[in-house]
């Protein structure tokens, strides 16, 4: 088991430096990891913890529910908080309105403390309101994915039953069929055309018509509803890129550490750099990742949890994504390795230096090996690299690579945040030595209570509070690096053949763009290699089997290979959806 680790607890509206924390001591510069974690997590440094009574670390300092959070970040005042194309909205506007709304959730519809309110909108201002207002409410939120289908929607409506639903437009029709059905009233923000179902009201113009409504009520703040730690915060549904999606559940305490962690990586972050953390400007972030997606929870919670602004996109385009961060002077960028890859290939084509940004963090999916080289080779240590590993059941990231330790280890995902224990475990239920591959299991302040309505699951994922992630893994020096998921290894003859590993040595051919691997069924020796490679110059499957073929063993070199000129399937959060790339195998494939 790696050792439990000690974090920099909640901070206030004005952040206090490290040294001043410590008792004036000096910040050494740089912090080499170990020092670094020693300094923020020693007994009343920023981020200590303490066990609670199930024996699972938790944060002394900070927040015990989202609303104490959230309810800091009034004190930003005038600061800007959400940059987006309907204008730009300050930290005292968006509590004003968040508050607004949760006294209408609570007073008009007459919503109850634990009533589930659904979120399912793209990401707009209005997103961050209905989620905050929820949360104010005492309500369980529960964020859709914005680009499900009815019948998805309906799915996930019959199992979290609702009694409220806060949509924008171009989700309405998706819904109504379903609301109608179940007599649940809602509200429509943004894009509200035509008639509404009944029981659905539309404030057309979002946070600007919400804006009115709290300037009725100058400084009433949110209703005064009572909420303890272990009151559920979230549903949040898995991708279901295997299956039915299953809906996470989230206490406020596990929300509250979600919410921490990141602030933890960040002060990590600053000394290794040699800066002290809670000093200088406030981020400005690009954060591309679906609002709906735990990547996304983690990118809105450190910008507010530092008093940062969150500049949006209504939708992806690399070209855009230029402009605002020159526009806005954009600090920080996140989102998944496509959309990585994409702005960094619009800025060699435009010659734009990006010349604010100094973070570049991508997630959700496995990061291509070249893309740590790439930044380097182009902006040096100007802009540092970041990536990491969390999941929909751990509420966001829980492991953190970046800067000097991403350069020299560009395969780890990184360390855990104090609150975050790890074990890498074998089939026999053991600890497996450091360097050797097994299951890694999560156990943390941050971790869900279990799915909503399927006790099966639950305790199938779950062991003694350990979450068994599915991802084999290996632990060296208090680093994890992710191999594969175990479903997705491919077992050729008898030898385990990782597929990240063939993955990582297809992307290094210049002509891919994209690869995926999986197993094609073999009568004889259970499964061969395959590969479903997005090429963006001519080359051919032998071509691509000689390169891997340089790098590893003949085993694992892909025995079929199936080259597009266009995008692999992925879902909204960047997976690769390889049931839909197994038909590419089959005698007859419906290429596309």
């Amino acid at each position: 088991m790696l050792g439990v680790r000690r974090p920099y607890p909640y901070q206030p509206s004005q952040p206090v430096s490290v040294s001043a924390r410590t008792g004036g001591h000096p910040v050494p510069q740089p912090h080499p990891p170990a020092s670094a974690e020693a300094l923020l997590t020693a007994p009343g440094a920023p981020f200590a913890v303490e066990r609670g009574a199930d024996g699972v670390p938790v944060y002394v300092a900070g927040p015990r529910t989202l609303r104490e959070f959230v309810e800091v970040t009034w004190a930003y005042g005038e600061r800007p908080f959400l940059v987006a194309e309907s204008g730009t909205y300050t930290y005292a506007e968006f509590f004003a309105a968040a508050s607004a709304l949760a006294r209408r959730l609570v007073g008009v519809y007459g919503l109850r403390r634990g009533d589930r309110a659904v979120v399912a909108m793209r990401n707009l201002p209005e997103w961050q309101l209905a989620f905050w207002a929820a949360q104010l409410a005492g309500l369980v939120a529960v964020p859709l994915n914005a680009w499900w289908a009815e019948d998805e929607f309906a799915y996930a409506l019959d199992d979290c039953a609702p009694r409220v639903l806060l949509v924008d437009g171009e989700r309405l029709e998706r819904v109504a069929g379903w609301a109608r059905g179940a007599g649940v009233a809602g509200i429509v923000f943004e894009g509200v055309d035509g008639e509404l179902p009944e029981g659905f009201e539309a404030y057309g113009g979002g946070l600007a018509d919400l804006l009115e409504l709290a300037a009725a009520e100058p400084g009433a703040g949110p209703p005064d509803v009572p909420l303890s730690p272990s009151d559920d915060a979230t549903i949040i549904y898995t991708s279901g890129t295997t299956g039915r999606p299953k809906g996470a559940v989230a206490t406020h305490l596990a929300q509250a550490g979600a919410a921490l962690n990141p602030r933890f990586h960040a002060a990590m972050s600053a000394l290794g750099r040699g800066e002290v953390p809670g000093q200088g400007a406030a981020p400005v972030s690009l954060v591309t990742y679906p609002f709906f997606h735990v990547a996304g929870f983690s990118g809105f919670y450190s910008v507010m949890g530092s008093g940062g602004t969150l500049v949006m996109m209504r939708k992806w385009d690399a070209r855009r994504a230029l402009e605002l961060i020159r526009e806005h002077k954009v600090t920080h960028y996140a989102g998944v390795p496509t959309t990585a890859l994409q702005l960094l290939d619009a800025a060699e084509e435009t010659g734009d230096a990006m010349a604010s940004l100094r973070m570049f963090n991508t997630g959700g999916s496995a990061a291509p090996p070249g893309l740590v080289g790439r930044l380097g080779s182009r902006y040096g240590e100007r802009i540092e690299p970041r990536n990491g590993y969390g999941l929909t059941e751990t509420s966001g990231g829980v492991l953190a690579n970046f800067g000097a330790e991403y350069r020299g280890w560009p395969d780890s995902v990184g360390r855990p945040t104090p609150t975050t224990e790890v074990r890498v475990v074998g089939g026999d239920g053991r600890d497996v030595a450091d360097g050797e591959v097994g299951e890694l299991w999560l156990r943390g302040q941050s971790n869900i209570r279990g799915y909503w309505n399927d006790p099966g699951a639950t305790e199938l994922a779950f062991v003694d509070g350990w979450f068994r992630t599915g991802d084999l893994a290996v632990a060296r020096s208090g680093r994890v690096s992710v191999v594969d998921r175990i479903k997705d290894m491919v077992i050729r003859g008898g030898e385990n053949v990782y597929c990240v590993e063939v993955e990582a040595a297809l992307h290094s051919h210049p002509a891919v763009l994209d690869a995926a691997v999986l197993g094609v069924p073999h009568p004889r020796l259970g499964e061969e290699v395959g590969a479903a490679v997005q090429a963006g110059a001519s080359v051919t499957p032998e071509e691509l089997r000689t390169h891997v073929a340089r790098t590893l063993a003949a085993f694992k070199v892909p025995e079929h290979v199936v080259i597009v000129g266009v995008p692999l399937p992925r879902n909204a959060t960047g997976k690769v959806l390889k049931r839909e790339l197994r038909d590419w195998f089959s005698p007859t494939p419906p290429l596309p």
